[in-house]
């Protein structure tokens, strides 16, 4: 669950676009299953770097694939 300060950010349309434009480019696959040549449907997508309220406004780091 989205921490309180995330919580705009992860209802805003520019992450709901990005995350399912990501989703699809793995063809909607959990990457962490399928290093392990299992082959799942992903939930989430997760950033590689944490959000904190410092980056949330970043999109180097929210947006980034």
């Amino acid at each position: 669950m989205a921490r309180d300060f995330a919580k705009k950010f992860y209802n805003s349309k520019a992450w709901k676009k990005c995350r399912d434009a990501y989703k699809q480019s793995v063809n909607g696959l959990c990457e962490r299953c399928l290093s392990d040549d299992k082959y799942v449907p992903g939930d989430e997508v997760h950033h590689k770097i944490y959000l904190t309220p410092e980056n949330i406004n970043n999109p180097d780091i929210t947006l980034n694939w």
